[in-house]
């Protein structure tokens, strides 16, 4: 099969100096992670892990897999409208290794969806700029869930009038992204045609300084991904089956939370567990991998201000949900990185 138009080999987006980034970024975050845990009381929370009932742990690395397959299956049924035909069992695998990607690599999705992009353009016959039309929708489609799950927890804190300045302070936050990336997505789909000139405007001067580049490439696919982007949403019938397997994802994706909380004996209401991890999530853009220490903190910080658990507590928690919702992923889509590079 031909190389897919604008994609680089795996080797150049997984190289030296990206593998070093990588391990910086561990480096940090586990420096974080420490800090976190000596300010917050470190034996108190090690106290508590002891003790922690692994069955409940258990359950919420489950519902992680159960989350990742649901999220693939809403994958599988965009890049069928987009013309690319994949088997579930075999996409599935290749979720699993984009999933690593994002989790790895600091500011993931930079990492995530060209990866699997690729893959999905080697693997079919499907050229890479139609690969990422896919991606990139079946990824918004996963975000409409996110909102709304934040606004049930919200609508919990507001019932039981719990609603701290933090709580509210990442309300406003989770508000404007509800009404900010839909209104930039579709503006960016109504003016596409403005938005491919900004980008041959910007690539433009770079051509002039290397042959890698070049404006009528450029050119050829963004309009072959804002076509492959058309022929996906022409089918409102499979988005929404879709997006409703974004929603079960967005379920599971939950649930670990409040599993950690009977794991620890330490309950944490499930409509609470439905705004804090969304909220969390936010802390998630910082450039460390799967946003290590910013997370944990941010669950931390939610759980202090929004029940009556010590930090420690809150720090104990946050640690069974991370094992459960990213380290758990993080081993599984490793595995499934090695079987796909070995396949490609």
């Amino acid at each position: 099969m031909t190389e897919p138009t604008g994609s680089v080999d795996l080797s150049d987006a997984f190289d030296r100096r990206t593998a070093v980034k990588i391990a910086a970024g561990f480096l940090v975050a586990v420096v974080l992670v420490y800090l976190l845990a000596v300010a917050v009381g470190w034996e108190r929370t090690l106290s508590r892990l002891r003790a922690a009932e692994l069955r409940w742990v258990a359950a919420g690395c489950l519902s992680t897999l159960c989350c990742l397959a649901a999220w693939g299956k809403a994958w599988q049924i965009v890049l069928r409208v987009g013309g690319i035909d994949v088997p579930y069992r075999k996409l599935v695998v290749t979720y699993l290794a984009a999933t690593f990607a994002n989790y790895v690599t600091p500011l993931g999705q930079a990492g995530g969806e060209p990866f699997i992009a690729y893959v999905l353009s080697r693997d079919t016959d499907a050229n890479y700029e139609q690969s990422l039309a896919s991606v990139v929708t079946a990824d918004l489609l996963n975000l409409l869930p996110f909102f709304n799950f934040a606004a049930v927890g919200l609508g919990y804190l507001l019932f039981r009038s719990q609603l701290s300045e933090t709580a509210a302070d990442l309300a406003v936050g989770l508000g404007a992204l509800a009404v900010g990336i839909p209104v930039l997505v579709v503006t960016g789909w109504q003016y596409r045609r403005r938005v491919e000139g900004v980008v041959l405007r910007v690539v433009r001067p770079v051509a002039r300084w290397t042959d890698r580049v070049t404006v009528e490439g450029t050119r050829t696919r963004i309009e072959r991904f804002y076509d492959s982007v058309g022929r996906i949403t022409s089918s409102p019938r499979a988005l929404l089956t879709a997006t409703g397997f974004a929603y079960v994802g967005w379920a599971f994706f939950a649930l670990p939370l409040y599993f950690s909380g009977l794991a620890l004996d330490l309950p944490v209401p499930l409509l609470l567990a439905l705004f804090i991890v969304p909220a969390s999530t936010l802390a998630g853009m910082v450039p460390t991998p799967g946003g290590l220490a910013a997370v944990e903190g941010a669950l931390v910080g939610l759980v202090v201000a929004l029940t009556a658990l010590t930090a420690a507590d809150g720090l104990a928690i946050a640690t069974v949900y991370r094992v459960a919702s990213y380290w758990f992923a993080l081993g599984v889509g490793g595995i499934a990185a090695v079987w796909v590079l070995a396949r490609v």
